[in-house]
């Protein structure tokens, strides 16, 4: 989904399970670099402060919403793949993910976020924190300045433990109200692509007859919340189908300017995933793809899929189906992490999708 080739998904996966190396520490002990991670070279510091950094924001974001709407469910879906069933031109300043926090048949409400890391200081990530607010406040939906969001920067010292900075506009916006009346099977319907002018209308002085000029931006009025909620809707079943290699799958999902036709072309194993591989796990059956990586020389089988019973309601296109079962089931998946005729740790989300590592063995692996 990141639109930096084909082969961006593998190089993705693979340095994020590097990243299992980079760290160290116990649920009885703050987390820290390893000494791998600590050695890491200068050129490559920046590139692991931003993605470390976006995973412990991410994680933390679905953990702080999860707690605070307990009786809904949170998506995160990546900001540039929806502004552009909208928007043409996106510019510089945007949020990175939204988190949409939904039940079915109800309003959701939409969070911006923006993530970012450095290997420096506190005053580095104030600094940070600083920046990534105009990227968050680039969005609004509904009312002018009432969308809240949330912001963080991820502090990785070399003798300290992390740090993650988080800050949150705790606004009353960023309700798309009118999506729970959407029309049965809405969100199985096909996007229509937009071309919104990317501008956003501040409310005019009354002392002035003249409209207060537009400022950069992205705005979702009431008369796009349906649309908006298709958007979001879609696009995180396109990153999912996206997560078990499935191309055509996630296709179906997508607009020609979010890259319908990137995932509908035919994927060559050796640059890309293809949705080949089934394992049960945990007594679960998924469905997804697998990749062997070398960590350090040794050989690490990686699974990643979605539950295949929920992976056939997506397959399919049915996007409501899909969405009220995985909140009707969002508390009743394994918290077990580790699979013993696996042999290897594993990792299920509310969202039905799972990832697994054991050592490579020719003989059991296929």
């Amino acid at each position: 989904m990141s639109r930096q080739g084909a082969g961006r998904g593998l190089a993705e996966h693979w340095g994020s399970l590097k990243y299992t190396q980079a760290l160290a520490g116990s649920s009885n002990a703050y987390m820290r670099l390893s000494i791998e991670g600590k050695e890491t070279a200068e050129y490559y510091k920046a590139l692991q402060s931003k993605e470390l950094g976006i995973g412990f924001a991410l994680a933390l974001a679905k953990q702080i919403l999860s707690r605070r709407y307990p009786r809904h469910f949170v998506s995160i879906v990546h900001a540039d793949t929806a502004l552009r069933a909208g928007w043409a031109k996106l510019g510089h300043y945007r949020p990175q993910f939204f988190a949409e926090v939904w039940r079915p048949r109800e309003p959701s409400r939409v969070f911006p976020i923006r993530c970012k890391g450095n290997h420096s200081n506190a005053a580095a990530s104030h600094d940070q924190l600083a920046s990534a607010s105009a990227h968050v406040e680039a969005v609004h939906i509904g009312s002018w300045n009432e969308t809240p969001s949330l912001i963080f920067s991820t502090e990785i010292s070399v003798d300290s433990p992390l740090t993650i900075h988080a800050l949150h506009s705790d606004e009353d916006g960023g309700w798309l109200n009118g999506s729970a009346v959407l029309p049965d099977g809405k969100l199985d319907h096909q996007i229509k692509e937009e071309n919104f002018y990317p501008g956003i209308q501040p409310p005019g002085d009354d002392s002035i007859t003249r409209p207060a000029e537009t400022v950069s931006g992205f705005h979702v009025p009431p008369e796009r919340f349906e649309w908006f909620h298709q958007v979001l809707s879609r696009t995180a079943a396109a990153a999912l189908t996206a997560f078990t290699g499935d191309g055509n799958a996630t296709a179906q999902y997508l607009t020609r300017r979010q890259g319908k036709s990137r995932f509908g072309d035919v994927s060559h194993p050796t640059i890309g995933s293809v949705r080949d591989a089934q394992h049960k796990l945990l007594d679960i059956s998924f469905v997804g793809t697998d990749h062997v990586f070398r960590l350090n020389g040794t050989r690490v089988e990686a699974f990643s899929g979605v539950a295949e019973d929920l992976f056939e309601y997506l397959k399919k296109g049915h996007v409501e189906q899909y969405r009220s079962e995985a909140y009707a089931r969002r508390s009743d998946w394994p918290v077990d992490t580790w699979d013993a005729k696996w042999d290897g740790p594993v990792s299920v989300h509310p969202d039905g999708s799972v990832l697994a590592m054991r050592m490579f063995r020719p003989e059991i692996s296929g």
